[in-house]
């Protein structure tokens, strides 16, 4: 069935005034996201730190998105999209020279948490700007165009990375990060904030809680938030899974990298087009079908007996991966109310991150109790679940249901 989607008046044209003031942002951020990853667990080691430790030090950047997305909405809300992506970038690169300068695990993890944080204030606020400024006809596309340019940058960022490591030893790649901190930052706060539909010295607007907004869209994150943390939690899995199972294969790292980097090239080449579909189509024939496909992959994945068969899952992993790529955020744009937008927005992206975090945590504590074939049936379990949630809340609008009334219609 065919989504007819609400009208809304767009601050913006079309998608090439966002080109340099959002995608080439998002892809600069990534570069350094992705430079930074695979030495966080290094470095943590390098400084003393357990194996358990090191893991635990990765997983409170994590941690760190999750505490920062409901205050971030108080954030985007109060200060606007432009200062608080000053202030998320500030942030951010607080945390990064804490890591560049730890002598112990522990600065380290603060580092990691702090940019943890900024991540989620950064988010938000580019997330909000989005939803303000692109057309309706138009908005899925502009949140699939945004999600891939920062996978590019992550797939770029490692590569970049490598390279600076050479140079300068083995926090270089934190030096990447903090420059693709910094810049990204300069870049997107040179964009004025988009008018709000609502002044924030609106006194019902400006002092929304928390509570308030829980009550208010109960249904929305009770329901389709559901659906929000299944995919998550399926989406990020499939970064644990795949070492796992290519470890127990006997793959070398070499060859790990090649079938993630194949894997990683089908996501990319998946996005756009999905953003069209959801713009022309409607977001549920892309949101079931991702998770759908993702789930197939994990129970496909305990048949795959060496490299070749690896790919293949990898590729479905990645078609999968690909075809939900800015669904998330296009369909908390949807249904945010836009007198108290970046509010809502902080509460969906949380159900979203936390997904994203308990779902490699719960294959970690899976995989040290059951076989792993079990802990990949799960995961698939997992995905259908959550692709049933979004067949089910996904809301099928009509050009007579006004954007208020969107929340209502679930």
């Amino acid at each position: 069935m065919t989504e007819t989607l609400p009208k809304e008046q767009p601050a913006i044209a079309g998608l090439k005034p966002l080109v340099t003031t959002v995608f080439v942002p998002a892809a600069i951020f990534g570069i350094g996201q992705g430079a930074a990853a695979p030495i966080m667990a290094v470095t943590a080691r390098d400084l003393g730190a357990s194996v358990a430790v090191a893991g635990l030090i990765v997983a409170l950047g994590g941690l760190g998105a999750v505490l920062g997305d409901l205050p971030a909405g108080r954030i985007v809300s109060r200060f606007g999209e432009r200062r608080s992506i000053i202030g998320g970038s500030s942030l951010g690169a607080t945390g990064v020279v804490i890591c560049l300068l730890a002598q112990t695990p522990w600065m380290l993890g603060i580092g990691a948490l702090l940019t943890g944080l900024a991540n989620a204030v950064w988010g938000l606020a580019r997330q909000s700007y989005l939803a303000e400024t692109v057309p309706l006809g138009l908005r899925a596309r502009a949140m699939s165009s945004f999600a891939a340019m920062w996978r590019l940058g992550f797939f770029l960022g490692p590569l970049i990375g490598a390279g600076v490591i050479l140079l300068v030893g083995a926090r270089g790649g934190f030096f990447v990060q903090l420059v693709g901190v910094v810049l990204a930052g300069a870049l997107m706060a040179r964009v004025p904030d988009p008018p709000r539909k609502v002044q924030a010295g609106n006194s019902d607007h400006g002092h929304v809680t928390l509570p308030e907004i829980l009550r208010r869209h109960r249904a929305a994150l009770s329901t389709l938030g559901t659906g929000s943390l299944l995919m998550g939690a399926a989406r990020a899995s499939r970064e644990a899974v795949l070492p796992l199972w290519a470890l127990h294969l006997g793959l070398d790292a070499a060859q790990v990298s090649v079938i993630f980097g194949i894997g990683a090239a089908v996501d990319l080449l998946c996005s756009y087009p999905a953003g069209h579909i959801m713009d022309r189509y409607g977001r549920r024939l892309v949101a079931v079908p991702s998770l759908t496909v993702i789930g197939v992959s994990y129970l496909l994945l305990p048949f795959s007996t060496g490299a070749v068969g690896l790919t293949v899952v990898a590729v479905v992993m990645g078609i999968g991966n690909g075809l939900g790529n800015g669904v998330i955020m296009t369909l908390g744009a949807d249904i945010a109310p836009p007198e108290e937008r970046a509010e809502f927005l902080a509460a969906w992206r949380l159900t979203h991150d936390t997904g994203m975090f308990g779902g490699p945590l719960a294959i970690g504590l899976l995989a040290a109790v059951l076989p792993l074939g079990w802990a990949f049936a799960a995961l698939g379990a997992t995905s259908f679940a959550g692709a049933a949630m979004m067949f089910r809340f996904i809301p099928v609008y009509s050009p007579r249901v006004s954007p208020r009334s969107r929340v209502g219609k679930l």
